[in-house]
């Protein structure tokens, strides 16, 4: 991940320099190539260089490139971002993002992981390497020492030097990659000669994942070409596993590892849906373990050793007879572990309600993203098709759908479906948290903020660390606009749910509205370590950046965002900047991008507004903008009706309204809203900018004025096309530029 929030302080000007990077520290080396830590002067942010020992012009300058390219070409968050490529007399380099982290290689010394945090490492590799062999790409060199997990728990993937592009007539020998790739998670295919391809990647995967199981490396005694003779003469099945390794992950090691390529597990993602299929069940067993008197768990069937083995034995004959004899030798208590398993010898997994439960908010926790609010449907869906009557299953219902209405469609029928889950999950179990958080959300979508903070205080008096009734009152506190309140709730928030990255948006977004811009970024910088694919986040820094006049920075994390994650949120965002500059053509179509689906969303009234904004100003489409404005209006109308004390959206409808030709109403709305939010500069701003829309320049500069003075940029109002004219009044010339000096 870029460091976000890398110091602004320079290194000391003594380090050594290419072009204008100081470089601050080697990070690593292999056979070619070193890769350093360095500053970049320019931009103000730590990167990492990578270049070779001895650069050879003919022969490095080529490989560097197509590196560049080949990873430039991966749009997958887990592969590094390359900024440049840069050269001077003696080198060139490639410049890319800095990863913070430690290597797998360190974690393994350091810390090994367990099993099952080891299969969701390589559930995240295997989604990763998906998009790199969709993209017609191998990697060539997996190995523990090019794998990463960056602070935020994302596997990152480093070191594409390797990776070529498919050609099955390509050969190569042990010699050419004795230097470069790391024998012992070589294929014996690649050993013998031929090319790395999607086969050696799973294998080498296969290899990784047989080391995280067992703590060592096949052979782990051996290297050089003592190494290579062992695998290339050697299978995975003869490979010895500890007892401590289930069946079915034994079985997956070696569908990877298989000696001929054709043996092995065909693609990227049979082996991501085999490793979930591994993790789900370990979850099972764990959660099924018997428990000793002393707390720690039991191995199951350790009260008779011989159970597990003999009736694995008889399971393995397919014997029904003999399964029944075993029942009757070694007790009624057998038939539950004989039940329980499949003929085939393999554990058949069992559904169980707490783990959907608890995977299900876990996916509710990035709710923004529409796979995982599809994921917690499915789970609830699942535990209401066997329990209807679920207290937690409807009231997760409830809140997928309140997400839906916020994030997906705003369509009312998501928020009365909402509404009828959460009084349904409350009639079940009004002990439940999760009843009264799922309620609470809803009259948050109502604009009912005192109802809402009421039911988030009801949650957290029955369970007071509850993740998402934390951030119902969060939410309350700072639509009511008690900052202060909601400003110790969120810090205190952050301290018992340090990886919350909600918590930190919503610090941001209360220093925001009150005009503290620097604090807010900070915050949402935060954001983005916690959770580098949010593209609420990167639009959200966008905007604080924006109003530090730092549009050039706020441009550079829309479009890192946009790599991550496109969405219709930053499609907004970058229309904003866009629009700012000038740059109307480009503006509307980044509006138009985010009104249109599937990355769009048609029923948000702001970005219907924000496409009117952007067609005013181009030739031809003036009638074009006021569909725009009156289909922002319609949809306003009915949030408008829920909180009809929220002088934001009344402000909004005003403006719209006054853009629709509808004047009388539009001047009433932003006389009403200034007055309810005396303090918000954002309100008065739109007042200032309808009033002069209206002909009424003096209403128009007092309300600007009062924008500035609650800490309204004079860059934002000095871009505003429609205020052209009042910026040449000697009146707006002698109002202060800023707040700050009021």
């Amino acid at each position: 991940m870029e460091n976000q929030a890398a110091e602004v302080t320079a290194p000391p000007p003594d380090c050594p320099q290419f072009q204008h990077y100081q470089i601050l520290s080697r990070l690593g080396q292999g056979g070619y190539g070193e890769v350093f830590e360095a500053w970049d002067s320019k931009l103000r942010r730590k990167v990492a260089i990578k270049r070779h020992k001895a650069f050879d012009p003919l022969r490095d300058a080529a490989s560097l490139v197509n590196e560049a390219r080949l990873t430039a070409s991966l749009q997958h968050p887990a592969f590094a971002q390359i900024f440049s490529i840069e050269e001077d007399k003696e080198s060139q380099a490639i410049v890319m993002e800095l990863i913070e982290g430690q290597t797998w290689r360190q974690l393994i010394k350091e810390n090994p992981p367990d099993l099952a945090t080891a299969l969701g490492w390589m559930a995240q590799l295997a989604e990763a390497m998906q998009a790199a062999h969709d993209s017609g790409l191998t990697h060539g060199d997996l190995k523990p020492s090019n794998l990463m997990l960056d602070p935020a728990g994302k596997v990152r993937i480093l070191d594409l030097g390797l990776a070529f592009h498919d050609d099955a007539q390509t050969t190569t020998s042990v010699i050419q990659l004795e230097q470069q790739g790391t024998i012992a998670y070589m294929a014996p295919e690649v050993l013998l000669g031929a090319m790395p391809g999607r086969q050696t990647d799973i294998y080498a995967m296969g290899v990784i994942l047989f080391e995280l199981a067992t703590g060592a490396r096949p052979f782990a005694a051996m290297s050089g070409l003592a190494l290579a003779a062992a695998l290339m003469q050697s299978t995975s099945t003869d490979w010895v596993f500890p007892d401590t390794v289930p069946e079915d992950v034994v079985q997956l090691i070696r569908a990877m590892t298989a000696r001929r390529p054709d043996q092995r597990l065909a693609t990227m993602r049979h082996v991501g849906q085999r490793v979930e299929t591994c993790h789900e069940r370990l979850e099972f067993r764990l959660a099924t373990r018997p428990r000793r008197a002393d707390g720690d768990a039991e191995h199951f069937g350790s009260s008779d050793s011989r159970r597990p083995a003999l009736l694995t034995k008889l399971l393995r004959q397919r014997s029904l007879p003999a399964i029944a004899a075993a029942v009757l030798v070694l007790g009624v208590g057998s038939w539950q572990l004989v039940a329980n398993t499949t003929l085939l010898g393999v554990p058949a997994p069992t559904f169980s309600k707490a783990q959907a439960i608890s995977r299900a908010l876990t996916a509710l926790q990035q709710f923004e993203q529409p796979e995982q609010l599809e994921a917690a449907e499915r789970d609830f869906s699942a535990i209401l098709k066997i329990d209807p009557d679920n207290a937690a299953a409807v009231a997760g219902m409830s809140m997928v759908y309140s997400f839906r209405y916020a994030n997906d469609t705003q369509d009312e029928t998501w928020l009365q479906r909402a509404a009828a889950s959460a009084q349904q999950a409350i009639k079940l179990d009004s002990q439940l948290a999760l009843s009264h958080t799922a309620q609470a959300w809803v009259f948050a979508k109502q604009g009912k903020h005192e109802q809402s903070l009421n039911e988030s205080e009801r949650a957290l008096a029955l369970e007071p660390n509850h993740y998402f009734g934390a951030i119902g009152k969060a939410v309350a506190l700072k639509r009511m606009r008690r900052y202060d309140e909601a400003q110790l709730w969120i810090e205190s928030a952050l301290q018992r749910h340090p990886g919350g990255r909600i918590f930190a948006d919503e610090l941001g977004s209360v220093f925001f509205e009150q005009g503290n811009y620097a604090a807010a970024e900070q915050a949402f910088r935060h954001s983005i370590q916690l959770q580098p694919d949010s593209a609420f986040a990167y639009a959200n820094l966008n905007a604080a950046l924006l109003r530090q006049n730092r549009s050039e920075e706020g441009l550079r994390a829309l479009q890192q965002g946009l790599q991550v994650r496109p969405n219709g949120v930053l499609y907004t965002s970058l229309g904003n900047a866009l629009f700012a500059r000038g740059e109307y053509v480009g503006a509307a179509d980044a509006f138009e991008r985010a009104v249109t689906p599937p990355t769009g969303n048609p029923n948000s009234y702001l970005r219907w507004a924000n496409l009117g904004d952007a067609l005013l100003w181009i030739p031809g489409r003036t009638d074009q903008a006021k569909d725009a404005y009156q289909k922002a209006l319609e949809l306003l109308e009915p949030r408008l009706q829920h909180t009809p004390q929220d002088a934001t959206l009344m402000s909004r409808m005003g403006l719209y309204s006054v853009r629709a030709g509808d004047t009388k109403r539009g001047a009433e709305l932003l006389g009403k809203a200034s007055t309810l939010a005396p303090a918000s500069p954002d309100v008065h701003f739109r007042a200032g900018l309808a009033y002069e829309l209206l002909g009424n320049r003096d209403l128009a500069l007092a309300e600007l004025a009062q924008a500035k003075k609650n800490g309204y940029p004079a860059s934002a109002i000095e871009s505003e096309p429609d205020l052209v004219a009042l910026r040449r009044d000697s009146r707006y010339l002698s109002q202060p530029t800023n707040g700050a000096s009021q």
